[in-house]
């Protein structure tokens, strides 16, 4: 019976240590296999980086030509508003200058506007409505002006150019 013991007992020892070997196996394998995860996943990584960099220089790419494209749909619609803006307000309130501010000529509405301000003051002598009437006929005459130029010729002559008066 004791040499059963004996052989039971080594039997046992042989399976632990089959089994010792078998997990050590098993944890070289899984390391091993954790160790090309790792590879895999850094190799994505680096991927995913440069694709993510990829998209971003493409992104700015967009956006800067969206941004130029708006500011050059901004500026042909502005010059566009300006013109007829400035032309009506010429037409309705010529004397009060308002048109002159529009276009960024600002000491030019100034004017308008004083004569007209010193012209509305004086009207009880006399001159001062003379001053008014030919405020409002110098807006008159600049918003029709300004109406009937073309789109190119109002933005060179008065946004280019500079032209303050008619």
């Amino acid at each position: 019976m004791a040499d059963d013991n004996k052989d039971l007992g080594d039997d046992l020892n042989d399976m632990l240590d089959d089994a010792k070997e078998g997990a050590k196996r098993t944890g070289d394998k899984i390391s091993q296999k954790a160790s090309e995860l790792a590879d895999d996943a850094e190799e994505l990584g680096r991927k995913a980086k440069a694709k993510a960099s990829e998209f971003a220089d493409e992104a700015k790419e967009t956006a800067k030509e969206f941004s130029d494209s708006a500011k050059e749909a901004y500026q042909e619609a502005t010059g566009d508003n300006k013109k007829v803006l400035a032309g009506i307000l010429g037409i309705i309130f010529g004397s009060l200058g308002i048109h002159k501010f529009i276009l960024g000529y600002n000491k030019e509405g100034g004017i308008m506007l004083g004569i007209t301000l010193i012209g509305i003051v004086l009207s009880c002598v006399g001159i001062g409505v003379f001053l008014v009437w030919i405020m409002s006929i110098i807006g008159l005459i600049e918003g029709i002006i300004y109406l009937t130029k073309s789109d190119a010729e109002f933005y060179n002559m008065y946004q280019v150019g500079k032209k303050p008066w008619f």
